[in-house]
């Protein structure tokens, strides 16, 4: 039994083109989570995975499109933006700081910096864990890259 990703797709349609450094933060999250994942649908019904996850906004709420390997339907579920509207406007800050910081200042202000940067995306990743409870089950590491992925997609809604 496989419970995992095995492919990840963000629908980025009607959004504005990202930037360089919003580029690379989901080309890492991609190639990280599909590294290793941990990703299960606890109802009795569901089919096992792996899966291939779509992530969109659509009418101003985050949108889990979720299909088996050889494409059958698993699940869809819509989850409220608005719990992640704070501490995505936070993680975006602190990375816009970091960005700046390693251009210009000493390892150890950068440091200090992105100690700063892993606590938000920790409690980003907390908060998409208790807004998944009873759809989907997912560890910290797949909570970490799903929450950098939806910081890329909540940027431009």
């Amino acid at each position: 039994m496989t419970m995992h990703i095995c492919h990840i797709e963000i629908d980025t349609e009607g959004l504005p083109a990202p930037t360089p450094e919003i580029e690379q933060e989901r080309k890492v999250a991609i190639f990280d989570l599909l590294e290793e994942n941990t990703f299960t649908l606890p109802r009795q019904d569901a089919p096992t995975g792996p899966y291939r996850v779509t992530l969109a906004i659509r009418d101003k709420r985050l949108v889990f499109d979720i299909n088996t390997e050889d494409g059958a339907k698993a699940a869809e579920f819509h989850l409220s933006l608005s719990p992640f509207r704070q501490v995505v406007k936070d993680y975006w800050q602190i990375c816009e700081a970091y960005f700046d910081a390693v251009k210009k200042l000493a390892p150890s202000q950068i440091e200090v910096i992105d100690m700063a940067r892993r606590g938000i995306h920790n409690e980003g990743a907390r908060l998409l864990q208790e807004r998944l409870e009873g759809k989907a089950g997912i560890d910290t590491d797949t909570a970490r890259r799903l929450f950098t992925l939806i910081c890329v997609l909540h940027f431009g809604a």
